[in-house]
């Protein structure tokens, strides 16, 4: 088997994008990085740009609303690498960022949100988990968000509901995988990035982190050891309430 460890990155498409910094900064410790995006040549030519740096990357074409290309996308990475160690659901979509009310949601973008956020990862758990079974330490990190606070602590009011309540799914889905694979050594969490300066285009605010700063707590989960935490909602490496 390669004894290089390997980690597959989803929402990878994106120059400023926290997938892309995710990537990056694993690929910096060791990892070969496998890049996925629904654009292929945008994808592909970030993991390029990785090794003209003298990274190990490649790329692979994933659209995670698609269980087809799911199951596609862990056998390229099972035919070209020969095993997974770590699997980051980073993919998302927030097609409601400008609602700020469960009452006015256009429910086909809270479809959206959750075909993305929840079973999108979910799909790739599934299709991924025959090699992160193999790995000696298989590592999986859903990507959540701070927005899942206004679900728990019953806000009088929420902003983009489809995308909060989508991963406040994803983040019970987190702590179900970890229960069920708990005696596999497969470790499972989610991660809030924090507020991510990723898209200049809705006006990123100046406090906002850069990608390469949100992006530590996401490899701090995929490179956990033996002994660290499962089914937890963490920020920074700290547990997030």
């Amino acid at each position: 088997m390669n004894e290089t460890q390997v980690v597959l990155v989803t929402g990878a498409s994106r120059p400023q994008g926290l997938g892309f910094a995710v990537a990056r900064e694993l690929a910096t410790r060791g990892y070969h990085a496998v890049l996925a995006g629904r654009d292929l040549d945008r994808t592909r030519a970030l993991a390029e740009k990785l090794v003209a740096e003298g990274l190990s990357a490649d790329a692979v074409r994933l659209d995670v609303t698609d269980p087809a290309d799911a199951a596609a996308c862990a056998e390229y990475v099972r035919s070209t690498t020969g095993r997974l160690d770590a699997l980051v659901n980073n993919a998302a979509a927030m097609p409601d960022f400008t609602t700020t009310s469960v009452l006015d949601v256009d429910l086909a973008e809270a479809r959206t949100a959750y075909a993305v956020d929840v079973l999108g990862a979910w799909a790739l758990v599934q299709a991924c988990l025959p090699l992160l079974r193999a790995a000696p330490a298989g590592r999986i990190v859903n990507v959540s968000s701070a927005a899942v606070a206004q679900i728990s602590g019953l806000a009088q009011s929420v902003r983009s509901p489809g995308y909060s309540l989508a991963k406040y799914a994803l983040n019970a889905l987190t702590a179900s995988l970890a229960a069920e694979l708990r005696d596999t050594g497969i470790l499972v969490n989610a991660v809030d990035p924090g507020s991510v300066a990723t898209h200049p285009e809705r006006g990123d605010d100046a406090d906002d982190r850069s990608p390469a700063e949100a992006a530590l707590g996401v490899v701090w989960a995929a490179t956990l050891p033996a002994d660290g935490p499962t089914g937890g909602f963490f920020l920074d490496g700290h547990p997030v309430r």
